[in-house]
């Protein structure tokens, strides 16, 4: 029996009226229908602060330790940041769109219904992270580290992977058809339970064929 790749859950987000927010952040803040837009965030410490039917517009996250952060029925959009601190966050029937991210610290995040759309990611570190029902969509990912991360029922849509480590990952479900331009640098052991293209699988039989020690010669 041909075995069918089952796709993510998208989310449906459908925020309720926003109050505008123009504080800053603090340790295990509470933060409920809000509006964030603009907003200079960069060092902020937001540990363990929860949003819950928020909107982060245009905000800068420069370094920001949000550690533990939990992101519910809430959307990103036009994010900005270096260094920023995620690991340990949850996003949770999530947006986040158009963010431009270097060297952020995602490693044992949680993400469930996430929708990522457009925008550039550098070295984002996902390491044991958790993804179930994601979707990257139209972005660039340089680097990105998913060692040891479980993925499941993740697709990629005209999507940019360079450079990617999937070193230990658990797949399940997890679509790479839509990607434009595939490079992975290790972990191409762990693609069981992905789906490729046809074109795709060429392009990597030179990796494949270095991992199980076969010499092509003609």
């Amino acid at each position: 029996m041909k075995r069918t790749t089952k796709p993510p859950r998208r989310v449906e987000l459908r925020l309720p009226p926003l109050e505008p927010y123009e504080g800053g952040l603090e340790p295990d803040g509470d933060y409920d229908g809000l509006e964030l837009a603009g907003l200079d965030l960069a060092g902020a410490s937001g540990e363990g602060a929860r949003f819950l039917d928020c909107a982060l517009r245009a905000c800068a996250l420069d370094e920001a330790r949000l550690t533990g952060a939990r992101f519910l029925d809430s959307r990103l959009e036009a994010v900005r940041g270096v260094g920023a601190d995620l690991s340990e966050a949850q996003l949770r029937d999530a947006e986040v769109v158009e963010a431009r991210f270097g060297g952020t610290r995602l490693h044992g995040s949680v993400w469930e219904r996430v929708l990522v759309r457009g925008g550039k990611w550098e070295y984002p570190n996902l390491r044991g992270a958790r993804l179930r029902d994601v979707v990257f969509e139209g972005c660039v990912l340089v680097e990105p580290d998913f060692g040891g991360a479980v993925l499941e029922r993740v697709s990629f849509v005209d999507c940019e992977l360079a450079g990617v480590d999937f070193s230990g990952a658990r797949l399940t479900d997890v679509d790479l058809r839509g990607v434009r331009r595939l490079e992975i640098a290790r972990g191409v052991e762990s693609l069981a339970g992905a789906v490729v293209s046809t074109a795709q699988l060429l392009d990597l039989a030179p990796v494949l064929a270095a991992r199980l020690g076969v010499r092509v010669e003609d």
